[in-house]
C-alpha cells in the first residue's frame, strides 16, 4: 500500500474509533470521512461498509490485547497477569458503546471467529499458568457479563473493578 493511502487508511480508522465510542451504532460514515479528512469515496475504497471497519478496528484492538496477554505470560505472579488480562479485555468489551456484540456485527463470522481464538488462546495459557482449572470461555463469559453491567452504570465510579474484584476472587487459581 502506499504512504498516503495507509495514512488515510489510519486516518479513517482513527475517526471511525472516535465515531463509533461516541454514538455507537448511531455513527455515520459521512462524519467518519468528514473527520478523518478524506472523501466518502476513499474511506468506501478502504472500507466497504460499516461491518468492515468495525472489524478492521476490532482486529486491532485485540491484536493490541493478545500482544498484553502474551507479555503478562512472563509476569512474575501469575494469578495477577491473569487478573490485570482479564481486566484489560472488559475495557475492551466496553470499547465503542458495546458495538462488539451488536447486530452490525452479523455475519463477520470468519474474521471475529478469529479474533475470538486469538484471546481464548491468550487466556488459556494465562488461566494456565496461574494454576486454574476453569474453562476460558466460562471466564470470558463472567468477564464480558462484568463488562456489560459496568456499562450500564458509567456514572458509578469504580464499578467495573468491584465487580472483577469479585470474578477473580472466584477463580480457582494456585497461590505461588
Amino acid at each position: 500500500m502506499r504512504s498516503d493511502a495507509q495514512q488515510n487508511r489510519e486516518r479513517v480508522l482513527a475517526a471511525a474509533r472516535a465515531e463509533f465510542t461516541a454514538h455507537g451504532a448511531g455513527a455515520s460514515l459521512n462524519k467518519i470521512a468528514q473527520r478523518a479528512g478524506v472523501g466518502a469515496g476513499t474511506l468506501y475504497r478502504h472500507f466497504p461498509s460499516a461491518q468492515a471497519l468495525l472489524v478492521a478496528i476490532i482486529a486491532e484492538d485485540v491484536a493490541a490485547l493478545c500482544a498484553t496477554g502474551r507479555d503478562l505470560c512472563g509476569d512474575p505472579d501469575p494469578a495477577e497477569a491473569l487478573r490485570t488480562w482479564l481486566r484489560a479485555v472488559a475495557v475492551h468489551a466496553t470499547s465503542m458503546r458495546g458495538l462488539v456484540a451488536t447486530e452490525l456485527l452479523d455475519g463477520a463470522g470468519t474474521a471475529l471467529a478469529a479474533c475470538h481464538d486469538e484471546i481464548s488462546a491468550v487466556g488459556a495459557a494465562l488461566l494456565e499458568r496461574a494454576g486454574s482449572p476453569d474453562r476460558i470461555d466460562d471466564v470470558l463469559t463472567v468477564v464480558n457479563a462484568v463488562a456489560w453491567a459496568s456499562e450500564r452504570a458509567p456514572a458509578e465510579q469504580g464499578r467495573l473493578d468491584r465487580l472483577l474484584g469479585l470474578v477473580t476472587r472466584g477463580l480457582r487459581v494456585s497461590r505461588r
